[in-house]
């Protein structure tokens, strides 16, 4: 019996609710059987399988998944939350080049938030660029500040003159 699209959705939901009763192969297994019955021609069951080889430790293996979902071709949300969860990867994997130029070319959508810009700046700190490292993260923090936002702006700026 294949599954629905929406049941496929719900199914992946219910494993990532139960996450912390995962162990590490029998988390990656149970989502890579999801990820081979989903009845969708686009890249998500990579993207899932990337996500749970990614949150169980498996770097590699996720990074190989995340390039596989991105061939394939994402939704807005999926995309964006790509963006983060593959530049921390790279990130983790010591290929800090790569994992700025994602960061910094992360979609923008409301699943992640400033997310994007928080893992740029840990990406920028890993490759010792530690000023622009505070720059950005300063920048990222700017909007939610109730006053002095033109001072911080200013700030951050300073950092990378």
């Amino acid at each position: 019996m294949t599954m629905s699209l929406d049941e496929w959705e719900a199914a992946v939901a219910d494993l990532w609710a139960r996450f912390e009763e995962l162990d590490r192969h029998g988390g990656v297994e149970r989502m890579r059987v999801l990820a081979t019955s989903c009845p969708a021609a686009d890249g998500r069951a990579a993207f899932e399988l990337a996500g749970m080889y990614d949150s169980m430790g498996f770097e590699a293996e996720a990074g190989a998944q995340y390039e596989r979902a991105l061939a394939h071709g994402l939704d807005d949300a999926r995309h964006a939350r790509l963006a983060v969860q593959y530049g921390s990867t790279l990130r983790n994997l010591g290929r800090l080049d790569e994992a700025i130029a994602v960061l910094e070319n992360a979609p923008t959508h409301e699943s992640t938030g400033i997310a994007p810009r928080i893992v740029l700046a840990l990406a920028l700190h890993s490759a010792g660029r530690k000023d622009e490292a505070l720059r950005v993260a300063i920048e990222a923090q700017v909007d939610a500040l109730p006053r002095y936002q033109r001072s911080m702006r200013a700030y951050a700026a300073a950092l990378t003159r």
